[in-house]
């Protein structure tokens, strides 16, 4: 699997996401230098779950799609 890349915005934004939470639920002030190593580790090493189940999420659609399409194309067979 390639290395994903998210934009500095969308990383800002999920920093700041982090340090909400530990501030609102677990009472706890991160750091931005932590916040950003925690992000981090959680892209590493459980990114690939939420990726792949991304792509599963894609090929059923694709599936269903084709599906339509393939349906579409009998219907308007001429009988022979």
């Amino acid at each position: 699997m390639s290395e994903i890349k998210l934009s500095k915005q969308a990383t800002d934004a999920m920093v700041a996401k982090l340090q909400q939470y530990f501030g609102s639920e677990l009472d706890q002030d991160l750091g931005q230098f932590d916040a950003e190593f925690l992000l981090d580790f959680i892209a590493k090493e459980l990114g690939g779950y939420y990726y792949n189940q991304g792509l599963t999420d894609a090929r059923k659609i694709l599936e269903h799609r084709l599906t339509d399409i393939d349906d579409d194309i009998y219907a308007i067979e001429k009988p022979v």
